[in-house]
């Protein structure tokens, strides 16, 4: 493993400095076949390349570096994410990195990040988000998931679904409902469940692409200490909200149309389609489109590097980066003939190339993290100031 020197404060070097430090390390180390993956990968697959962060100290890069982590500004974090996007890096189970820690070290008391911080940089304990639920998923606070405190712990009943990666973890956080008569905001709680334990049950779900990192998971009469409950009874929704601040931003980045693009290119390339006039200016149209979305993703980042406050018309992120994606990922398979049919690697012409996999992770785009209908009615109220 190359390993690259690194500074004793990473925000006092220069950007251009940071990221070819970063680039250099992703290009030197990460395997060249797990880049741009069809899908998540799980655990056994992907769970050496964490293991390398963590041991070169780069596991945590939005961490304080009191708490073990990198310490990065918003400018350099931005980078940090921008290049293992760039190199097609793939994700993990990284609630524990992105969510659980920095709620931990904002909300959660000394003992508690005493307790689970250190694991979560140790690579021990693999975190699944609890949020979603049936009939509860882009309406988040209508979760009927229940927390009752019995003997001086609580015990969960309830169900969560499309739970990333559940069959790989080994804690999830869940969000329940602790007070059925207060309006649904006020009412739920945020705790830590350890999913080794009697009344956890995980089924994944197989998907049309024949991939099954989604779950299901069955809260059957599940103990919870009360230590593992975070902030106060009855808050765990400004928690949960608090979790979302950076997902706003991930969701909208141009990460997924550009790799569609760059696949519709090897397909007309092999198709020779790029000697096709009416081809060839439809190409042009949606490499345009990325290049718009692409300036437009910039600017919220300059507001962040700013530490300007998010303004609600970041809406518009999501909506463009994902109907793109499904523009792009459509004309693949229409420029793909034959080879359109067939899921995995398919031969097109001298190349093979995975027509379907921009298709299979562009569909349900456009619903996760807050369906593409609600970021319209948030630019609606929020921005337009239209009657709800």
């Amino acid at each position: 493993m190359t390993i690259i020197d690194t500074p004793g404060d990473w925000n006092a070097i220069t950007d251009d400095d940071f990221r070819q430090r970063i680039r250099s390390f992703l290009e030197a180390n990460y395997p060249s076949e797990l880049r741009y993956p069809s899908r998540r990968l799980f655990w056994p697959e992907i769970g050496f390349w964490y293991r390398k962060m963590s041991a070169v100290g780069w596991i945590a890069p939005n961490w304080p570096r009191e708490h073990g982590g990198m310490g990065l500004d918003t400018g350099k974090l931005l980078i940090f994410y921008e290049e293992h996007e760039r190199w097609g890096v793939s994700r993990f189970l990284d609630q524990g990195i992105l969510m659980v820690g920095p709620m931990l070290i904002r909300f959660g008391t000394t003992a508690q990040q005493k307790q689970w911080l250190p694991s979560i940089l140790a690579c021990e304990h693999l975190w699944c988000q609890g949020y979603s639920e049936p009939n509860a998923g882009s309406d988040l606070a209508g979760l009927r998931t229940e927390a009752e405190l019995k003997d001086g712990e609580y015990v969960l009943n309830g169900q969560k679904i499309w739970t990333t990666l559940a069959s790989d973890g080994t804690h999830i956080f869940v969000l329940a409902r602790t007070d059925k008569v207060a309006k649904k905001q006020a009412g739920i709680s945020f705790f830590l469940v350890d999913m080794n334990q009697p009344g956890v049950r995980v089924r994944p779900i197989r998907d049309v692409a024949g991939h099954d990192e989604l779950c299901e998971v069955f809260l059957e009469d599940v103990r919870v200490p009360v230590s593992n409950l975070v902030g106060a009874p009855h808050e765990g929704w400004a928690i949960a909200k608090g979790l979302l601040g950076f997902e706003r931003i991930f969701l909208g980045s141009p990460k997924y149309p550009t790799y569609a693009l760059g696949v519709l290119a090897r397909v007309a390339q092999a198709r020779g389609l790029m000697q096709d006039p009416p081809f060839v200016q439809l190409f042009a149209k949606l490499r345009m489109a990325v290049e718009d979305h692409t300036a437009c993703y910039e600017r919220f980042i300059d507001m962040v590097k700013r530490g300007e406050p998010v303004p609600p018309d970041i809406s518009m992120l999501k909506i463009i980066a994902t109907e793109s994606f499904q523009a792009i990922a459509d004309q693949v398979i229409r420029a793909a003939g034959e080879a359109a049919q067939l899921r995995g690697l398919a031969r097109v012409g001298d190349s093979e190339v995975d027509v379907l996999g921009p298709f299979f992770r562009a569909m349900p785009s456009t619903i996760y993290g807050g369906t593409n209908e609600i970021q319209r009615n948030v630019m609606a109220r929020e921005v337009l100031r239209l009657p709800s």
